[in-house]
């Protein structure tokens, strides 16, 4: 069976502030707790006027304190803003605050812009290549017999767990090497979605901590109680999306009807590539729309974002995936013949 979890940008609505968002992340994680989600990531931007979710470390602890069960973690950090030894401390210390519910997703984009990086104080001629020596090295500051001459306190013999995320056969490569599992960022950028799964099992190396390879897709999903609905909450994100690959990121606004007629030919073409990893509509619909990724792919976990203005419109799109999730491994067919006896 496809498990189910959640991924959060922690949006800032047009017209709200990242108090209110992080209020209603909590109140998301706890909803999707209760609903039985394995996980939920928060993902590290900067800069962005829409996503509050830039000091990640410290977010990940406010919803890991308010839940009780449901694993939570990064999707991802984005090491290269980053020393391995302060983000190895940051979540040793969310991992002795919060054992056995922390994950750590590592990615090498900077999850900004050039002037963006420049505030972070990153060089801007940083080596893509040294992602994996940054990851060896981070990886090696929570054994319980590393040999680095300074020690993570915490983390020294602790064990969040770790992930390889990406959009490319890099992180694919990467993650199949370390034996690590693979988190991949179809929901927004799916162009190598199925080359990257075949590089990652066809090469993965089982090690301590994983013996078989796991793959881990986004998938954006806006479920509400008839199509029309879902199709017309959906354009908050579209918008946005559109917004931000034209070089102009916003708060989310709010949702229009037929946004997408209203869309140059360039701009829809745009936005119909991540439509292929994305279900809008109904339960019926939302179901069967899952069904055919998940038997395309052969995901064995959906990481799912839903980026709605309305923050009640988005607790009910995660109530309606969660009475769907027994349908997702049923073939359409099977599943409609089913539904006719």
């Amino acid at each position: 069976m496809t498990t189910l979890s959640v991924l959060d940008l922690a949006p800032i609505a047009q017209g709200s502030d990242a108090a209110t968002s992080f209020r209603n992340s909590l109140s998301l994680a706890r909803h999707v707790e209760a609903l039985g989600f394995k996980r939920f990531w928060l993902a590290e931007h900067h800069g962005m006027p829409g996503i509050a979710s830039a000091a990640t470390s410290v977010l990940i602890g406010h919803i890991a304190g308010g839940t009780s069960t449901i694993r939570v973690g990064a999707g991802g950090i984005m090491l290269p803003n980053h020393s391995p030894l302060i983000i190895a401390e940051q979540f040793g210390t969310l991992e002795s605050l919060y054992p056995g519910r922390i994950d750590l997703g590592l990615g090498r984009a900077p999850g900004s812009d050039q002037v963006v990086a420049r505030a972070l104080r990153r060089h801007l001629d940083t080596d893509p290549e040294a992602f994996p020596q940054d990851v060896l090295e981070l990886m090696e500051y929570f054994s319980p017999n590393s040999r680095l001459p300074v020690t993570a306190v915490p983390g020294k013999g602790l064990s969040p767990e770790f992930w390889i995320l990406g959009s490319s056969l890099f992180g694919a490569q990467l993650a199949a090497y370390l034996g690590l599992p693979y988190s991949f960022a179809s929901h927004f950028a799916p162009q190598m979605l199925m080359q990257a799964i075949e590089t990652y099992r066809n090469n993965f190396r089982p090690s301590e901590h994983l013996a078989e390879p796991y793959v881990m897709l986004g998938y954006n999903v806006f479920a509400a109680d008839s199509d029309d609905d879902a199709h017309f909450l959906a354009s908050s994100w579209q918008q946005s999306f559109v917004s931000l690959r034209t070089g102009q990121p916003i708060q989310l606004p709010p949702p229009v009807p037929d946004y997408t007629a209203s869309l140059s030919p360039s701009a829809r073409a745009m936005l119909d590539t991540v439509l292929s990893c994305t279900a809008i509509g109904n339960a019926t619909t939302v179901s069967h729309t899952m069904r055919q990724f998940i038997a395309r792919t052969g995901a064995d976990e959906l990481i799912i974002t839903t980026n709605m203005f309305e923050h009640q419109a988005r607790l009910r799109s995660y109530e309606i995936v969660a009475s769907i999730k027994d349908t997702l491994n049923t073939p359409s067919g099977a599943q409609g013949a089913e539904t006719a006896s």
